[in-house]
């Protein structure tokens, strides 16, 4: 009787992370989180799994049932020259804005880790606040900037605003890198004779390497999606998620589910490609022996 009763009753018992509840031996708490982080996930990805059926989907209209299966959607998105051309302006924006951002930002960490200057705390909270304000106010601000300098609005205004806008990213990713980062190693390579160039090629770069490449591939990715501060800087040429926004308003076709799929389709292959060049060199050595 007794056993069966500690059986049914509720048993809590504190762990260092926390109370974990258990009835007959389940535990309810994992059980609990494990149920909660699928809801999120099925809330995530769901959409993303019906764009992808649905650009395959030979029906012209986006619903169900699905009438059959084809691949002319993605032959009409490859051969809509207006969608290529705001494909490879977004691309070009993205590149250059991640090279801004690395021009800018990795400069500018150094000198937050490296000197004392007066007024440093309150310019590292200055560096935050393009990236912490909504781009709608970025995308204002820098409207009015370029105008009150007469400068024409194009694919180069926002070019500069991503950069400007991302540049924090880059910013906070290599100065905590650099917090944790042994200055004594570049020491040891300067009593050995290295040149504060080679020094800084084949010691300190290695080493803030991981952190420079997480935040050019955040960088890219936020301004390949960006749409406020593009909506207010952009001249006559399009990028794609301003020709994606537009053409969605009269409806969503099939070509914008087939381009989707493709760009979820790559981002996936360049987060498996940074995983693998970012994961750490002495476990893929040691699982190569």
């Amino acid at each position: 009787m007794a056993i069966q009763q500690a059986q049914i009753a509720n048993v809590r018992r504190e762990t260092p992370n926390g109370w974990h509840f258990k009835w007959a031996g389940f535990d309810i708490t994992g059980r609990a989180l494990a149920v909660a982080a699928g809801c999120v996930l099925a809330f995530l990805y769901i959409p993303i799994v019906t764009l992808i059926v649905f650009s395959f989907n030979s029906n012209p209209i986006t619903r169900l049932p699905l009438t059959g299966w084809t691949f002319d959607w993605y032959e009409k998105a490859f051969t809509n020259s207006n969608l290529l051309a705001a494909l490879g302006n977004s691309l070009l924006i993205a590149a250059a804005a991640v090279v801004i951002c690395l021009a800018i930002g990795v400069p500018t960490a150094f000198a937050l880790d490296r000197y004392q200057f007066p007024g440093k705390v309150f310019f590292r909270r200055l560096v935050l606040l393009p990236i912490t304000l909504p781009g709608l106010i970025t995308g204002i601000s820098m409207l009015n900037f370029f105008s009150m300098m007469d400068v024409s609005l194009s694919l180069l205004t926002v070019m500069v605003g991503h950069g400007t806008a991302l540049t924090a990213i880059v910013v906070t990713n290599v100065y905590a890198r650099l917090q944790r980062f042994d200055r004594r190693i570049e020491e040891a390579s300067s009593d050995l004779g290295a040149r504060p160039w080679q020094t800084f090629i084949k010691v300190t770069l290695p080493n803030i390497r991981n952190a420079i490449i997480g935040s050019s591939l955040i960088s890219f990715t936020l301004s390949f999606d960006e749409i406020p501060v593009t909506f207010f800087l952009t001249g006559r040429d399009n990028t794609l998620p301003m020709y994606i926004w537009s053409t969605i308003r009269r409806g969503i076709t099939p070509e914008i589910n087939a381009i989707g799929s493709v760009i979820v389709g790559v981002s996936i292959i360049l987060l498996l490609v940074s995983v693998f060049i970012m994961s750490d060199p002495v476990k893929k050595a040691g699982t190569g022996r």
